[in-house]
């Protein structure tokens, strides 16, 4: 699991079967006193986010595999959270 900002949205006219019909956003990964902490990564949005929000994104691809329903989805990133405040260096 890894801290995040949203960038941007993923638009593609031709992409893997398994993302049709889900949102896919672009995450800046940060660490605790936000400095980039790594590439983009483009993730699976189940929740709703908006662009520039916090997030805790998970490379769990298993669930992510399950919740597109193909378990040959190339997908690996997704949003498990959004951050409401970092409290403590945990975010909540």
């Amino acid at each position: 699991m890894r801290l995040a900002y949203i960038r941007g949205y993923v638009t593609s006219t031709v992409k893997h079967k398994s993302f049709t019909g889900a949102r896919l956003l672009i995450a800046q990964p940060v660490d605790q006193e936000d400095n980039l902490d790594g590439p983009p990564q483009v993730v699976v949005d189940p929740l709703g986010t908006g662009l520039h929000e916090k997030v805790i994104i998970c490379s769990d691809g298993s669930w992510v595999r399950n919740f597109l329903n193909d378990p040959k989805s190339p997908a690996r990133w997704w949003i498990m959270g959004i951050v409401d405040e970092v409290a403590g260096g945990k975010a909540k």
